[in-house]
């Protein structure tokens, strides 16, 4: 698995934070936690976050197209 940069983590977070926050059941035990935040970054680091980043990958030519 790609290392995730900062910005996708942060969207990650937000993205599931705003599904807790509108009553989406939480992937992991929350103990004592009050956030959703707090709930979708713990759900991040233990990997039970049900959202994927997916990479384009591009070739040489689709580059050089693109900058035509």
């Amino acid at each position: 698995m790609d290392k995730l940069t900062r910005f996708e983590e942060t969207r990650l977070i937000s993205a599931r934070a705003l599904q807790l926050a509108l009553g989406a059941p939480a992937f992991v035990k929350p103990g004592n936690v009050v956030s959703v935040i707090d709930v979708a970054e713990k759900e991040l680091h233990q990997k039970t976050i049900p959202l994927t980043v997916s990479h384009r990958r591009y070739v040489e030519s689709e580059l050089e197209a693109e900058g035509e």
